[in-house]
Order: structure tokens, then sequence, then C-alpha cells
């Protein structure tokens, strides 16, 4: 019997329910899915009821090999590699992304996703609710964080549904949500700007101004005086501006 690796960070999710919608959420008229981390293949029997074609990347050996067994006749295709290695060049047609991912890292893989020349045309990805949360500031309410305002840089980000602990083997210590991201065909800024935006979270407790004082060589003061002068909140703290507020406040303090 298959015994899931906590180093891997693998919790499986058993309710069919949650697969299917899963499976649905992922959905798009395109040929193949991409799916990263299959694992037992609970997840992959969703998608193959939905496209011709899965390509599973699959870090675990013992897995990648027990996979296509499970799945004969199907149009299945495994690859025991880490999907962090994984190169999406070798993708030449249309596809979409799905998998129940592990919480570790997480960051790199949306990165990665997003960052791709073939990105796909959308991704959902099953990872912790603080984490989808935090990406999706404007649904969850809270505010914006330096890895959301590279999320919205790249794609539109929305949450599905919550996923909760007692769903998964074993169960994990935290509760899951489904995430949906919508790449967008052109990013909103430059990796300059997503740069100043990573240099002003410095320190997410402290004001913007006093964040932005350590690297732009600007005294608080002026720095407080341009804030005010866009309209913006002199004692802002970093999580209060958009995307497009950090972009006019870079080009004002190039100037």
């Amino acid at each position: 019997m298959l015994q899931n690796k906590k180093s891997l960070g693998q919790n499986w999710l058993k309710d069919r329910a949650t697969l299917e919608e899963i499976a649905e959420l992922a959905f798009e008229d395109v040929d193949l899915c991409l799916e990263i981390g299959p694992g037992l293949g609970t997840l992959t029997s969703s998608l193959l009821r939905r496209f011709p074609k899965v390509l599973a990347v699959e870090f675990d050996e013992k897995l990648a090999h027990n996979l296509p067994q499970s799945f004969p006749g199907k149009n299945l295709e495994v690859i025991n590699q880490d999907f962090l290695q994984f190169d999406l060049q070798t993708i030449n047609e249309p596809y979409v992304v799905a998998g129940n991912i592990p919480y570790y890292i997480t960051t790199p893989i949306i990165e990665k996703l997003l960052t791709a020349t073939k990105k796909p045309k959308r991704i959902v990805l099953l990872v912790q609710k603080e984490v989808a949360e935090k990406i999706c500031p404007k649904e969850s309410r809270l505010g914006n964080s330096s890895l959301s305002l590279f999320v919205d840089n790249y794609a539109e980000a929305h949450l599905g549904p919550v996923v909760p602990r007692e769903l998964f083997t074993p169960p994990p210590k935290v509760d899951s949500e489904v995430l949906i991201l919508i790449p967008r065909s052109t990013p909103k800024a430059d990796t300059a700007l997503l740069e100043f935006v990573h240099k002003s979270f410095a320190n997410p407790r402290k004001k913007l101004s006093a964040n932005l004082a350590t690297f732009t060589g600007l005294a608080k003061t002026e720095l407080e005086q341009t804030l005010t002068s866009l309209d913006l909140n002199p004692n802002a703290r970093p999580a209060d501006l958009s995307l497009e507020q950090y972009a006019m406040l870079a080009k004002s303090i190039k100037k």
C-alpha cells in the first residue's frame, strides 16, 4: 500500500464531490490539462472525464510509476520530476493547470506558472486557505501583500470553495481553499516595479514611508509629502496601496 510522505507535503483529498468541483473549475475548451502532484490519482480521474489528455508531473517515483496502471486506456502521460524543474516550454498546445499542491512550495509554483513564456489559460490550485485569501485580498477583505500584488500583475485571482482539513488523508493542520488564476495576456507592470513593491514590504507593519526611506535615499518627511501630493495617505502601510498606486508612487519618486 502506498504511504504518504510528510516531507513532500502529501495530504490526499478523498472527497469525491470536492474533486469533481475542482476539475469543473479547471475546465476550459482545450485538450490538455497539466496536473501538478497527482498523488494517488483522485483528482486525475475527475480531470480525465473533462479533458482528452492529462499530463501529470509527480515528484514521488513510486506514485509516478503506479499512476498509469490506475487508468489503463486513458490518454494520461506521467512524468516523474520535481515540478519546479519541469520545462513548460515542452508543452506545444493550449493548456490549463490543476493540482492539489504541497503547501511549502505554493509560492514558487505560482511564480513559475505566471512568469512562464507559455502560460496556461487557467490555473486551479488547492492551497492553504490562509495563502489563498492572502492572494485574493479583495475577496477575503484583507490588505494587499507583496505576493498578492505580484499575482495581480500577472493574473486575475479568485477564491473557490473552502476545503475542510478532515476531507484529507492524513488531515493537515489547517483548512485548504481553491485558488483560481486567469493569466493576463500582458502583465500590468515590469519587473522593476515588482522589485520596488517587494522592497516596500520589507517590514509590512511599519509605515510605507519608513520602508521607502531604507532604499530610496529620501527622508521620511519628503516621502510623506510625496504620498500626500498623490492623494495617498502619508501614514499608509505597505498593504494599503494597489499595484496601480505603487506604479504612480515609483514614477513620482524616480522623478
